[in-house]
């Protein structure tokens, strides 16, 4: 017994120098909370998304465009070089991307949909690649899984369809501090939570809307797929104003389960809601000496089109 208390009366004797003298400190980033934080109703919230849905009629937007596939599942990443060109969206689902080639500044890829169906010419490789919006084949991945509807859906922020439900939680995101290059700020956010009208007991997740609390403005949006899983996340930054409209000058899109990345650019001469040319979204008949791939054909879908790769510089 009375060792037993000698070797207690001896550890709590060592415990200042356990905590004092052996210790080892390190620096870790210092995390602070932002200058300003606003508050917002979950009514507010969605009148904000309406509003800036609804300010949009048209745009073209002058971007660069660079791709990235493959990650963890492949073990490696292929990246293009950045492509300049534009974007055409016009209200409700009409689309056209073009990009052009280094240097040379020649088409590489002009890409038109009306919502339902779309066209791809590549003149670099006279190809072309036709299909529907949907992907009707599950081994599509990569850039073949691609459609002009993932970049749709990225750029213009939908509000609350009337047959959604809609749930609001708080949570944060850890960004770099623009003051203190090797510290930290946790910004807090809302989170809107799209929900379909439930079967039975149990509602499916359609996406969710990130919204800053340092300005009301979506930094991240997370579209699911029919299983529930994230199909689809767009990030942004970099927010400017183009006359009326607020909008997002840097554009990253994932798509986690094809190991699918963009990152899109909004450079100088963009602009809202001028009225756009009649053939705007019209590429004309395909040329006779284009190879013409159907991406909704099985058959097709497991070969190699001419579009299942970035377009690569000549140089």
């Amino acid at each position: 017994m009375r060792i037993r208390q000698a070797l207690a009366v001896g550890l709590l004797a060592m415990t200042p120098a356990l905590t004092g003298c052996l210790t080892y400190t390190h620096r870790v980033p210092r995390t602070r909370l932002p200058d300003v934080v606003y508050g917002a109703s979950l009514d507010q919230l969605l009148k904000q998304a309406d509003d800036r849905f609804d300010a949009v009629h048209s745009m073209t937007l002058f971007i660069e465009m660079s791709t990235s596939t493959g990650g963890s599942m492949k073990g490696e990443v292929k990246e293009s070089i950045n492509f300049k060109g534009y974007i055409i969206i016009g209200k409700p689902e009409q689309i056209r991307v073009l990009l052009l080639l280094p240097v040379v500044r020649s088409t590489a890829l002009d890409m038109v949909s009306d919502g339902k169906s779309f066209k791809m010419l590549i003149p670099p490789k006279n190809c072309a690649i036709v299909g529907s919006d949907v992907v009707t084949n599950s081994s599509q991945k990569g850039l073949y899984s691609l459609r002009p509807g993932v970049i749709l859906d990225s750029m213009l922020i939908h509000g609350k369809e009337d047959d959604q439900l809609v749930a609001m939680t708080q949570g944060s995101r850890i960004i770099p501090d623009p003051k203190h290059s090797k510290d930290l700020i946790e910004e807090p956010d809302y989170d809107l939570e799209f929900l379909s009208q439930p079967q039975g007991k149990v509602a499916q997740i359609l996406r969710v809307l990130h919204v800053s609390r340092v300005n009301l403005l979506p930094h991240r949006q997370d579209i699911y797929n029919s299983e529930g899983k994230v199909a689809t996340q767009a990030f942004y930054s970099n927010y400017q104003k183009f006359g009326d409209v607020t909008f997002p000058t840097k554009i990253v899109i994932q798509r986690p389960l094809d190991e699918l990345g963009l990152t899109i650019t909004v450079i100088k001469g963009t602009n809202f809601n001028q009225k756009l040319d009649a053939d705007a979204f019209d590429l004309g008949p395909i040329p006779e000496n284009y190879a013409t791939y159907n991406m909704d054909d099985p058959a097709v879908a497991s070969t190699v089109p001419c579009a299942a790769h970035a377009p690569q510089s000549p140089h």
